[in-house]
């Protein structure tokens, strides 16, 4: 099992960059992109309600659980 984060199609949707998210968000581009690349263990759930308070969308619309083949 694995989560997918798709934290890059909703910044296109919203027609953001990475750097504009991290500036907002208070943390740094490499932070950001270690969540972008799906490398992070853990997410704590005041950093993902700010990414979607950000980005107007729902936690749904940012990652998405597959079952390993």
């Amino acid at each position: 099992m694995s989560i997918i984060i798709n934290l890059d199609i909703m910044l296109a949707k919203r027609k953001m960059r990475s750097n504009e998210l991290a500036e907002r968000m208070g943390i740094t581009t490499a932070n950001l992109s270690i969540l972008k690349t799906g490398k992070a263990k853990a997410i704590r759930f005041s950093t993902l309600e700010l990414i979607c308070e950000i980005l107007e969308c729902q936690p749904g619309d940012i990652m998405e659980f597959t079952k390993d083949k």
